[in-house]
């Protein structure tokens, strides 16, 4: 069963705040890539494209972590140390078209936040994170 997350830091994982995505390299080195993401309430969800590094990584070794901080606060954030419980194509082009739309404003994902062209080249891959361990960060302000 996934850890939840606490409704205090929930908008840092919901989105529209861009995370940092740690995976773990083949050699064992850290791989870290700014991505969008989202949260269903049991899993934080993120996206790529078959083939790009992060998603060759999250196959071989599905330990991952997030880092989202506050752009008004930064040391108000919440680390998510987790485990890719699945990858998919299926429902991965709405769910980017999805993510577009809550990071951008703008959707489709191909055509308005790339250039269409890269559909014929590009496959959406929908990764669900269960978080094993999560930590938060709230220093009150002065």
């Amino acid at each position: 069963m996934p850890v939840p997350i606490p409704d205090s830091h929930i908008d840092l994982i919901a989105g529209p705040v861009c995370v940092a995505l740690s995976t773990v390299m083949p050699d064992g080195q850290p791989q870290t890539t700014v991505v969008w993401c989202d949260y269903d309430g049991e899993y934080v969800r993120v996206n790529t494209m078959r083939g790009f590094r992060k998603e060759k990584n999250m196959r071989a070794n599905p330990k991952v972590t997030i880092l989202a901080y506050d752009p008004h606060n930064p040391l108000r954030n919440i680390e998510v140390r987790g485990t890719v419980v699945k990858m998919t194509e299926d429902g991965a082009l709405e769910h980017l078209d999805a993510l577009a739309e809550l990071y951008t404003g703008q959707s489709p994902y191909f055509g308005t936040c790339v250039p269409v062209e890269f559909q014929a080249r590009e496959i959406p891959v929908l990764c669900k994170i269960a978080p094993a361990r999560v930590r938060v960060e709230s220093p009150t302000r002065k």
